[in-house]
């Protein structure tokens, strides 16, 4: 499966995947279209920070 690791990180830190999409300004159809083949790693990185600031946003009781 393409993207596994952008979906793995989604999971785990328990953010679903339309979430990052609202937060990135895109739709969540483009996201799931995106992730059909391997993003280049600096997507990717942009993705997993992306992740990482809902998951913190959530933490701490805020919505991104």
């Amino acid at each position: 499966m393409c993207n596994a690791d952008v979906r793995t990180a989604a999971k785990n830190a328990g953010v679903f995947l339309y979430q990052v999409a609202a937060a990135m300004g895109i739709s969540e159809p483009t996201m799931t279209r995106k992730l059909r083949f391997e993003l280049p790693d600096e997507e990717k990185q942009n993705i997993f920070e992306t992740i990482s600031k809902i998951a913190s946003n959530r933490i701490n009781n805020k919505e991104v």
